[in-house]
């Protein structure tokens, strides 16, 4: 299996393999570039359709936004992401049509040991510097909002129309049609046809 392919399963991986070192590098090139854009240059279109390839039709994202690898990072019809979106796609990250994203908010497929044994740097026979890491996907339904300065952790799934109250720290699965707040993430209630604007 190729470092990759362990990545992009969940396993155990070595990110300082030369793939994946090039596929970040670009990503990170590519983000930079469209953060030094003003919103209405056709160059910014062209620059998210290759460091998001797999975007639907529609999508919006004001920038500045920061990919780790872009290519591994899924996203429906009509997507709009405010200021400072972050997503660390080590894993697959899955997004559904209709999906609106406040500023500040982080998508982080990683998954960091909780013993220092493993966290800490190896080193190679020639002496240069490596870690072992993994990662969990994650996926957010269709029609979801995601408010402002809320994170979301590796494994998460988030249900279509869900609404994730600002400053959230999503640690769990969240059901379809909620409404959940906090640190960590909790379901407050079910959004029914009585939270209709009309009504």
């Amino acid at each position: 299996m190729t470092e990759r392919e362990k990545m992009l399963a969940g396993m155990l991986y070595d990110p300082s393999d030369t793939e994946l070192a090039e596929l970040r590098k670009k990503a990170h090139a590519l983000s930079t570039r469209y953060n030094t854009l003003t919103e209405d240059d056709p160059e910014r279109g062209k620059i998210v359709s290759e460091l998001v390839p797999n975007m639907g039709k529609r999508g919006f994202v004001q920038g500045p936004v920061q990919f780790d690898y872009g290519v591994f990072t899924e996203i429906g019809d009509n997507f709009y992401a405010n200021f400072n979106l972050t997503v660390l796609d080590c894993c697959k990250v899955t997004i559904g049509d209709n999906v609106m994203i406040g500023p500040n908010v982080s998508i982080l497929t990683p998954v960091h040991p909780l013993c220092w044994q493993d966290r800490n740097m190896r080193f190679k026979p020639d002496g240069s510097p490596y870690d072992l890491e993994y990662a969990k996907p994650i996926t957010i339904g269709s029609n979801c909002w995601i408010a402002g300065n809320v994170t979301i952790c590796g494994g998460v799934t988030i249900g279509s129309g869900c609404v994730i109250g600002a400053g959230s720290v999503v640690t769990r699965d969240i059901p379809e049609n909620s409404l959940a707040v906090g640190n960590p993430c909790r379901v407050i209630r079910e959004i029914t046809e009585a939270d209709r604007m009309e009504i």
